[in-house]
């Protein structure tokens, strides 16, 4: 696997329909690497810029540097080994909703099993993360943070996790209020029929960002618990 900037473990889903109306939307294939045009385009407006260097995604462990001492190759090992002792998640349904201003999909309804994968994905590789620098701090903004998501910031680097985590795959940038109606219904327009029922997350996904910017899917690990 290519050496890259940074790491993340996503959920993105796997080869098929879904995954090509995700990369057809943002208009970047995350599994191979490229771009496309993108559908998610409003009156010559595109709504997936923000998005897109993303990819088609759900957040488990956000995108961090390799700790000192860490190469890819122990996190390689370290992430195989932890999905082979966690269990695939089952949900009923995605969603599509307006989520703090941008639309994505999320799950119907709550999910403690997923909420249990996630957490432990976070801990368990925690040990591999570089710290953040002071200026990767101030871009999380700490001051608007809750004191609970300062804390989670200053332990795992990220505010969004354990009780915080939502589950969500990103399909536009923020949007104006103008705008909302009219992406939504292009968006279900886009992925009607094609969004898996159920919705089986069955592996982990090892993402990584290149010197441009860009997220590339590098490996998936089956979850065989």
């Amino acid at each position: 696997m290519m050496k890259m900037n940074r790491y993340a473990i996503y959920y993105a889903p796997p080869e098929g329909a879904f995954a090509d109306a995700a990369a057809q939307w943002l208009g970047w294939d995350l599994a191979r690497g490229r771009a496309l045009p993108p559908a998610g385009v409003l009156d010559g407006q595109d709504i997936t810029q923000t998005p897109r260097k993303y990819g088609f995604h759900a957040t488990i462990k956000p995108p961090f540097r390799l700790a000192d001492g860490v190469d890819l190759a122990q996190l390689d090992a370290a992430t195989s080994g932890l999905a082979a002792g966690l269990p695939k998640v089952i949900l009923p349904a995605l969603e599509l909703v307006t989520l703090e201003g941008f639309l994505a999909l999320i799950p119907a309804a709550p999910s403690a099993d997923l909420q249990d994968l996630a957490a432990e994905v976070v801990r368990a590789l925690d040990p591999y993360r570089a710290a953040l620098s002071p200026a990767e701090i101030a871009r999380r903004r700490p001051e608007l943070l809750t004191t609970r998501q300062r804390e989670l910031l200053g332990i795992y680097g990220y505010p969004y996790v354990m009780e915080q985590f939502q589950f969500h795959l990103t399909l536009s940038g923020a949007l104006a209020a103008d705008q909302t109606a009219q992406a939504m219904a292009a968006a279900q327009s886009h992925f009607a029929g094609v969004v898996p029922q159920p919705f089986v997350i069955a592996d982990l996904c090892l993402c990584g960002e290149d010197d441009l910017g860009q997220f590339h899917l590098m490996h998936r690990y089956p979850l065989m618990a």
